[in-house]
C-alpha cells in the first residue's frame, strides 16, 4: 500500500473490520455470502478503498483495508 498525501500531511492508514451477524446466526453461506462479498467489493471500489485481505465466514466477515 502506498502513502497518501494531503496538503500538509502524509499518512498510511489500515483498518481491521469485523462484522458479526446478530446472535452469530450462520446466514452468510451460499448465495448470501457471495452477494455480501460482491457488495463489499463494489463499496470499496466506489470509495477508492484497497482491500488488503478479507474473509466471509458463515457468521462473520473479516476485512483488512
Amino acid at each position: 500500500m502506498e502513502y497518501r498525501y494531503g496538503s500538509h500531511t502524509v499518512y498510511k492508514i489500515q483498518y481491521h473490520f469485523v462484522f458479526v451477524t446478530k446472535y452469530r446466526y450462520q446466514v452468510l453461506k451460499g448465495d448470501v455470502g457471495l452477494k455480501a462479498r460482491e457488495l463489499i467489493r463494489q463499496t470499496c471500489q466506489a470509495f477508492e478503498i484497497e482491500i488488503l485481505k478479507g474473509v466471509v465466514s458463515k457468521e462473520h466477515v473479516h476485512l483488512f483495508v
